[in-house]
């Protein structure tokens, strides 16, 4: 579809969008053999499955890297998913989070200039825009038109993990007119967001009864809680954007904005009775679905309120909810219209962008172990499914190692996500917080022998292998920085020099 004949005036913050009218920047992009060497090197001699698994997934990537092409209006070279004609926000901005792991060979994350580029005077962006010709491919007030708003959390996460503070000035603009875009035409009067099926990303959930209308195309004048703590979320990103930029006013709106927002939630949306944020009507009834996308609220620090926290990750470790055998369903087991069979999409599947995000979510509230025993579950039944299908599937059934029904195989897209960042991230564990130049190795995974990475990218130059046993642990890096290494038992911290240093545990 192309652009209606509408006009907004230009919003101040779009007015400062770098993006808009920029001529094409692409990235040259090497062939796969030539960018191996430099991606870092998954350690696990005694799991050569998931080393196996993980170079599958660049090497599927690397297939899927394109130019901007004439007349599209993109300006960057991007990572195409292969979904129709179209890229769209959901899968970039989670293809970005596996994707900073081979930005010294490829910036993944410049896939997200193609959407900034294409901003509407009053901060729209479309979810979905034609590769081709630079459409959008929704009208700006379709209800499925915007969504999910994880932009900001993308970006800011790109930053910590890199310390490339290079893009925050660029991208703050657009972001901070996106954000206010979905403030003015996804709120109720209260404030509270809504979504859809569609906008949400997670198309056919059973959120809405069926009598209450059709949840997949239309909000139904519901209140959606991934959408409010999406909102929440990209508040605190951006906040964090504009104090790290001297916009110390904007900072102290966003909290405050983002603080009134989890009171409301936490008024609002908590279902004391079932323990879980849960959609609400019109007239305040809960949903009976228990749905991943609440889960979202782990990635606020001030979102769960500490005396509701255990409750609320209770469903995590219950068998009769999201404790299945592949871990976690979208849906919880105990919910209307679960599909433990085939998932049915989001009625159950597995999905990693969902997964992912819970993972991300229980290590940013301390759930460490939690989150090490889900991820090496995923993991595994992820890499079950590749040895007897040799790709990877875009979601899973939850009761058993198999593709979901429908799922389509790769080229992959964000089931790279387990592939690589789940693996380096959550399963040997390697955690990095740059613009602090501090390392953290969380040490759970259970081996025989020596396990860690190599080759592993720090900041724009530096590189770090790190590899050991429950003995002790050999660091080499060109650049200085500060290691921890924890597990269950214990933590130890250092400052680690340039060189090779090898560190005694017993």
């Amino acid at each position: 579809m192309g652009h209606p004949t509408y006009r907004h005036p230009l919003d101040p913050y779009v007015r400062k969008n770098p993006f808009r009218g920029r001529l094409p920047r692409p990235q040259s992009i090497l062939t796969f053999a030539e960018a191996r060497p430099r991606l870092p090197v998954p350690v696990l001699p005694d799991r050569p499955a998931l080393e196996e698994m993980y170079w599958r997934a660049w090497e599927m990537a690397w297939t899927r890297l394109r130019r901007p092409r004439p007349g599209s209006g993109f300006v960057s070279s991007y990572v195409d998913m292969a979904i129709g004609d179209c890229v769209n926000t959901w899968d970039s901005a989670f293809v970005a989070q596996f994707g900073l792991y081979g930005r010294r060979v490829f910036n993944f994350t410049g896939t997200l200039d193609n959407f900034y580029a294409r901003q509407h005077d009053d901060g729209f962006i479309c979810r979905e825009v034609n590769a081709e010709q630079g459409s959008d491919f929704f009208y700006p007030f379709d209800p499925n038109g915007a969504g999910p708003n994880i932009l900001s959390w993308a970006e800011w996460r790109y930053y910590r993990l890199t310390g490339d503070d290079s893009r925050l000035a660029e991208v703050f603009w657009p972001l901070m007119g996106l954000h206010y875009w979905f403030r003015a035409h996804r709120t109720w009067p209260g404030g509270l967001y809504w979504a859809t099926g569609l906008s949400s990303a997670m198309d056919n959930q059973p959120r809405i009864p069926e009598e209450a209308g059709n949840g997949l195309l239309h909000h139904c004048h519901w209140t959606w809680v991934d959408a409010n703590m999406q909102a929440a979320l990209n508040g605190l990103a951006l906040s964090q954007m504009a104090a790290h930029l001297g916009e110390l006013a904007l900072a102290e709106e966003l909290n405050a904005e983002r603080l009134h927002l989890a009171r409301e939630v936490n008024a609002r949306l908590w279902n004391e009775a079932a323990g879980f944020y849960q959609d609400v009507d019109a007239a305040g009834r809960f949903s009976l679905a228990k749905s991943i996308g609440a889960y979202w609220a782990l990635l606020d620090r001030d979102m769960v309120p500490q005396e509701r926290l255990a409750l609320f990750l209770r469903h995590l470790r219950e068998p009769a909810a999201f404790k299945r055998p592949h871990r976690a369903p979208s849906l919880s087991a105990d919910s209307p219209g679960y599909d433990g069979e085939t998932g049915n999409c989001w009625q159950g599947a597995v999905w990693p962008p969902t997964n992912f995000m819970l993972l991300k979510g229980l290590r940013a509230v301390g759930q460490h172990a939690l989150a090490h025993e889900i991820a090496a579950n995923h993991l595994e039944n992820i890499c079950s499914v590749f040895q007897h299908t040799d790709t990877l599937w875009e979601n899973y059934a939850p009761e058993a190692a198999r593709p979901g029904e429908p799922a389509r195989p790769g080229p992959v897209r964000c089931t790279g996500l387990p592939a690589i960042a789940v693996l380096l991230e959550d399963v040997i564990g390697l955690s990095v917080d740059w613009p602090l130049r501090r390392v953290v190795w969380d040490r759970r995974l259970e081996t025989a022998g020596p396990y860690g990475v190599r080759n592993y990218p720090l900041g724009p130059d530096g590189a770090l292998d790190l590899v050991g046993d429950n003995q002790a642990v050999t660091v080499t890096s060109n650049v200085p920085f500060n290691l921890t290494i924890q597990n269950s038992e214990t933590s130890l911290q250092m400052a680690v020099p340039a060189g090779t240093t090898t560190i005694q545990l017993r």
